[in-house]
């Protein structure tokens, strides 16, 4: 109650009461001068007030806002720049950047004549975190610095208030990029050194990289080259070099990737005779063309690498030492390196200065210097390089110049089957206990018969008189809203809807032990379940579910705890349960909801089509791309073809074909008559073979050949392969499956009655392509047993390219989902 009285009012009354206590202790100081020190000191341990403690801290605002600012009735806006508040032109205003935040204040004149005070601060989308912070400081620093007694109210790009919007004359717009630059500091890229390395072979396991020149001269068919750019790793196998190497210094390329790169690099295998344009530009040919002349063998076959010396760098009386390490056995080991010291790596072609953690800062800075001198005082080509390692942080190549220290391949490779089974060993037992595990029980099991009509019916009216209520939600910017009842059934792929259905749950009265009705039964209220269903179309992000958790979900939380679940749904992945509140009125359109029309062009021909997927509670009318390949005689379709200009005039046809089913027929012409309630909209119901040529075909881009019949409906099942359990396994979808059940890092088998396909995803192995492919040729032979009328031959597609045989077993096929980045 103290904190809300006005302050002035309250800092008036505080000073009067000071001044009168100041008075009356001078009054009591002379008439008590005879008061003991006891007293006194009793009567200074007296606690202060807590609002008298109380201090602002001392910041003088006039060093971020102007002295005549929020004086003047107007607008003011300042930006923020390095954490700072910096005012911009009034030709500007209503002009925000994405990447910029904003302090906007508005001074007005109230009806007393005293100036009042609105202030807000704009966040852009893709402003920094600094500017956000600084906005939002700033804010109440200018509040402080004019006394106002309003509050800072926040505003965000594309969420703005009706009050906010209210303070310009005309409609804010938004500008890409920024305009300020960030307090931070700015991380800078890493600068890389180009370096070329020949493979050799190390030892028994371990290779050996020597640098070497880089240019086209230094190729070699014998060897493996590696060819370092920083963020890009080339590996340039000769045709003659050996496969051992080839994988080593492919194991290496990767260590460096993982180790050093973060793995952000890329590592490129470059054939001979088949090398990127990249690889050349980068060995000096501008044009990237490979050279006139062929690559020669040049390399002396005797070649042997420089041996390393290893120094130790030290202080001795008065003067640096550099003495050599002596290396027991003429074996280099890593265990010769002592935390406390720093050393130098000398292998002629690069010199390696290494410090360890305890080392002091006066021997590094020593060890730096003579390393320096050490480079320049043998005769090194250009390409040699002196390189600092720091301990815990050591880079590969460092690595590579001890004996044991990571190495690529810690194996023998010098067994072979017959010295092993010298030693006793079984062999036959081992190969046993690595056989590859797989279960492939799925592709045995008959097809799962489609439920009938009458069990759909009735499965569909007892979950709906289970159903007390349902309420609808959809995502509107950042908010939810409630769904207008017109539009119930009705989804948008771009869109977010949450359903919170009430559920009827029965109590179970358990019967008196003498099996006798009690004489005055209690009376027991019916239990209830709340389900809220979040559904998510394929081209809607993720923010939507985020939003939901967030907000509603609390709420809903809040209200009904333990008895609430949530079911998240994504589009034609919803489960039957959900499907059945719709009665088979479940419309899937393209895009957002109250999508402005393009205003340059005509407006655009929506095409419909309504299928069954085993089960007629799955059933959905789905939006799909107007093409007269896509029609079948087996189904049913809805066309709107708008009139020049105009959405909301022009005529709806209603397609049936030949041998569609006279249920969904029905079906069909009942939605679109709810769909296009419209007196501007014509509405015509054509059977296969009545279509005008003027409006229809000519919607779909002409005439086309089209299917007959949908035989394969009967036969449709897909097939998910994988090894995420650690052994491959092939399990079988639902026949209510879509385009999104092709998971990207599988391999999916999908069976249409005559071919069966084989579907490789972007980010499948090699692995489980072989074993996927073994066990479509399987399935196949099984096929032939169980279904000898009906031979499937074996197919190949891959993401994207899929013909028209794979995509019409999917309704609603389209292009695929992105990955989010």
């Amino acid at each position: 109650m103290r904190l809300r009285r006005g302050r002035r009012d309250q800092e008036e009354a505080d000073q009067d009461q000071a001044k009168i206590l100041k008075g009356m202790k001078d009054i009591a100081k002379d008439k008590n001068k005879q008061k003991t020190a006891e007293e006194v000191k009793a009567e200074s341990l007296k606690p202060k007030r807590w609002d008298e403690t109380l201090e602002k801290p001392p910041l003088d605002y006039s060093e971020f806002f102007d002295d005549d600012a929020g004086q003047i009735p107007g607008l003011s806006i300042w930006e923020i720049e390095n954490f700072l508040p910096n005012q911009i032109e009034e030709a500007a205003h209503g002009k925000f950047y994405e990447g910029d935040c904003y302090i906007i204040l508005k001074t007005s004149v109230d009806d007393t004549g005293s100036l009042a005070w609105q202030i807000y601060f704009w966040i852009g989308d893709r402003a920094t975190l600094d500017k956000r912070a600084c906005a939002a400081i700033h804010a109440v620093n200018l509040r402080n610095y004019l006394g106002a007694q309003c509050r800072t109210i926040r505003e965000e790009q594309g969420d703005e208030s009706d009050e906010f919007l209210g303070l310009f004359d005309t409609d804010i717009a938004y500008i890409e990029g920024g305009r300020t630059s960030s307090g931070f500091f700015t991380v800078e890229d890493m600068t890389y050194v180009t370096r070329l390395y020949r493979v050799h072979a190390s030892g028994c396991s371990s290779i050996h990289l020597e640098p070497v020149p880089v240019s086209v001269e230094s190729l070699d068919p014998r060897f493996v080259f590696v060819l370092d750019t920083g963020l890009k790793i080339f590996m340039w196998y000769g045709k003659k070099s050996k496969n051992t190497l080839k994988s080593k210094a492919r194991l290496m390329a990767e260590k460096i990737n993982k180790n050093e790169r973060k793995n952000k690099a890329e590592i490129i295998t470059e054939m001979p005779g088949d090398e990127s344009s990249d690889f050349w530009k980068v060995l000096g040919d501008e044009d990237g063309m490979p050279p006139d002349d062929p690559i020669v063998e040049h390399v002396d076959a005797d070649f042997m690498p420089a041996m390393p010396r290893l120094y130790q760098v030290r202080l001795g009386m008065g003067y640096l030492e550099l003495p050599q390490v002596e290396v027991p056995h003429s074996k280099m080991v890593n265990t010769v390196l002592n935390n406390r010291n720093v050393y130098i790596l000398d292998c002629y072609l690069d010199v390696f200065v290494w410090f360890g953690k305890k080392s002091t800062r006066l021997v590094r800075a020593a060890a730096v210097k003579l390393s320096q001198e050490l480079f320049t005082m043998i005769d090194r080509p250009e390409y040699a390089l002196v390189t600092r390692v720091q301990e815990g942080t050591e880079t590969q190549m460092f690595k590579s110049k001890f004996s044991g220290w990571d190495e690529v391949i810690a194996v023998d490779f010098t067994r072979t089957a017959e010295s092993v089974q010298k030693t006793g060993a079984d062999l036959t037992k081992w190969a046993r206990q690595q056989e590859t595990k797989a279960d492939l029980a799925a592709l045995f099991t008959p097809r799962q018969p489609p439920m009938s009509a009458s069990e759909a019916q009735q499965l569909s009216e007892e979950w709906n008189e289970d159903l007390e209520a349902m309420e609808s939600f959809v995502l509107e910017g950042k908010k939810f809203v409630r769904l207008p009842e017109e539009e119930l059934g009705h989804f948008y792929s771009h869109d977010c809807y949450v359903f919170l259905c009430r559920y009827w749950v029965p109590i179970d009265v358990p019967d008196d032990a003498n099996g006798e009705a009690e004489t005055e039964p209690e009376q027991l209220e019916d239990d209830y379940q709340c389900i809220v269903y979040f559904w998510q179309g394929r081209e809607a992000s993720n923010m939507g579910w985020l939003n939901f958790t967030f907000s509603l979900q609390k709420k809903f939380k809040s209200l009904f705890g333990e008895k609430l679940e949530v079911v998240r749904t994504h589009q034609q992945q919803e489960n039957l349960k959900f499907m059945a509140h719709f009665k088979r009125k479940f419309v899937i359109h393209q895009g957002r909801r109250k999508e402005a029309v393009p205003r340059d062009g005509p407006p655009p021909v929506e095409f419909y089509h309504l299928r069954s997927n085993g089960s007629a509670l799955c059933t959905r009318l789905i939006q799909i791309k107007p093409d007269a390949a896509a029609l079948n005689s087996a189904f049913t379709y809805i066309l709107k073809v708008p009139f020049d200009n105009e959405e909301s005039s022009g005529i709806v046809y209603v397609w049936i074909g030949s041998k569609a089913d006279p249920d969904e027929a029905r079906l069909i012409q009942e939605i679109a008559e709810e769909m296009f309630n419209n007196p501007w909209i014509g509405f015509q119901t054509l059977n296969e073979g009545e279509e005008p040529d003027n409006f229809f075909w000519l919607a779909l881009g002409g005439r086309k050949e089209y299917d007959k019949e949908a035989d394969f409906m009967n036969y449709t099942r897909l097939f998910r392969c994988s090894n995420e359990k650690g052994y491959f396994t092939v399990s079988e979808k639902c026949s209510d499956f879509c385009q999104d059940d092709l998971a990207d890092d599988d391999i999916m088998l999908l069976d249409n009655g005559e071919q069966v396909f084989l579907w490789l995803g972007a980010k499948c192995s090699e692995v489980e392509i072989k074993l996927a492919y073994k066990s479509a040729q399987v399935y196949i032979q099984h096929l032939r047993v169980k279904q000898p009328d009906k031979a499937r031959k074996l197919f190949l597609t891959l993401k994207n390219k899929e013909s028209r045989r794979f995509t019409k077993c999917f309704h609603g096929w389209g292009p695929h989902k992105r990955p989010p980045e």
